[in-house]
């Protein structure tokens, strides 16, 4: 039985190879569920010997996944700082821009917490929902971690050995000292300075490749865990799911909508206008949900808001190297899903750690489909929190409708924030179009 059922979930997986890989884990996603819950109906008995034989093809993968976390993350950050403070040094501009940048990552942060909670608040995830999947995870997700006193907290924040730190998972300790050990960098001499951000950017290179080939796999590991859940919690993993997808994407939502006022209030630009300009590079986010992708299109948008090419060629760069506005927020977000999910309580310190790593290690993201860095970007925020990152597994399969209003949000606020940054440059005044500077000369 347990061999027919792993066909089954094969073939509803892999039978769409030549379909986009996201698209792939969404159907891995919807066949294992669908066939969990059929073979609960037909025969419950025999429905939860086979999940106690298929769950360990899910594990595995998940695990697959996770051994790429602390060499990405740390590789990443180092890199994205490094290179980003080194452009920063090189002009005004890039140091105005790396600072708004920062402040407005923090920023975000802190919404998506504020968001989350209070969305939750206002329509938690119905108590038998929540009961059945904790179950359904209960014999795969770890004890989830412990919080210290926040005086004990803020303490451990400085890590005595960051090896160990890494060793044990305590990933924010981790992320203080890389962050540290990247700005550090920048104060080498160039040679021992690129040989160090050479080494890892090839460490990080690897490591997506290896992702890669990890969420090839992807639609065998999600049909799994997706098998284990539809056979122990029936029904009602699909309206958990939903309930996920619309608290989430709702946070992004919110902070897709924030670029408006921000341009209006700090660009001086009506919004109207702005809509208008950054059209076309929304319809660019939505169908490659990659920020890298759109920047040929923010760098049109800029135009037409009259931002010099030599302010746009330095800041959009840097905004996709290391902004992504809704990344805290929407990652936050997701790990405080999670706790609520599994009953979690989370106090001062976990929100405080979880704020922390949100804002800091969004800096060493990659700017390509949420699919390749959903694991690698969130788990450091829910360990640091005391959270499972197990669910990640199957949440992964639904990042595809959430990340489309992440791009959304990152790109209009990229535009807006270009504006805004240019508008404070003081030789060229963005307020003005070109028409209006020709009539005023």
């Amino acid at each position: 039985m347990i061999l027919n059922l792993l066909k089954a979930i094969i073939r509803a997986t892999l039978g769409s190879a030549s379909k986009p890989q996201p698209t792939r884990i969404l159907i891995a996603l919807i066949g294992g569920l669908i066939i969990g819950v059929a073979a609960a109906s037909a025969m419950p008995g025999g429905a939860l010997i086979a999940a106690d034989g298929i769950q360990p093809i899910g594990t595995i993968w998940l695990h697959a996944l996770q051994m790429t976390i602390v060499p990405l993350v740390t590789s990443l950050l180092i890199t994205g700082i490094a290179a980003t403070a080194e452009r920063a040094k090189a002009s005004k501009l890039a140091t105005r821009a790396f600072v708004t940048f920062l402040v407005l990552l923090w920023v975000s942060s802190a919404l998506g917490g504020a968001l989350t909670l209070g969305f939750l608040n206002l329509w938690p995830l119905l108590p038998d929902s929540a009961e059945a999947l904790r179950g359904a995870l209960a014999q795969q997700a770890p004890e989830t971690g412990t919080i210290p006193p926040f005086i004990d907290f803020v303490v451990a924040m400085v890590p005595s050995n960051p090896v160990t730190s890494a060793a044990e998972g305590a990933f924010l300790p981790l992320i203080l000292f890389t962050t540290v050990f990247a700005f550090a960098i920048t104060r080498l001499p160039e040679e021992e300075r690129k040989r160090l951000t050479g080494f890892f950017e090839a460490i990080a290179n690897a490591m997506l490749v290896v992702i890669n080939w990890v969420l090839w796999l992807g639609p065998i590991g999600v049909g799994a865990l997706a098998y284990v859940v539809g056979a122990r919690a029936g029904t009602s993993a699909f309206g958990a799911l939903l309930h996920y997808v619309l608290i989430v994407s709702s946070v992004g939502i919110v902070l897709w909508i924030l670029a408006v006022p921000f341009g209006a209030i700090a660009g001086r630009v009506s919004p109207l206008r702005f809509l208008r300009a950054v059209g076309p590079s929304q319809a660019v986010a939505m169908s490659t949900q990659s920020s890298l992708a759109t920047l040929p299109a923010m760098l049109r948008a800029t135009e037409k808001l009259d931002v010099p090419v030599a302010h746009s060629g330095v800041t959009l760069p840097i905004g996709v190297a290391i902004f992504r506005w809704t990344g805290p927020a929407m990652n936050f977000a997701v790990a405080i899903y999670v706790a609520h999910w599994f009953g979690v309580e989370l106090g001062p310190g976990a929100l405080a750690a979880g704020f922390a790593a949100a804002a800091i290690t969004t800096m060493g993201a990659v700017g390509l489909p949420g699919t390749v860095s959903f694991v690698s970007s969130i788990a450091p925020i829910a360990i640091a929190m005391g959270v499972p990152v197990v669910p990640l597994g199957l949440l992964v399969a639904v990042e595809t409708i959430p990340d489309i209003f992440r791009t959304l949000g990152n790109v209009a606020m990229n535009i807006a924030a270009t504006r805004a940054i240019s508008l404070r440059a003081g030789d060229h005044d963005p307020g003005l179009s070109e028409s209006d500077e020709l009539l005023k000369g």
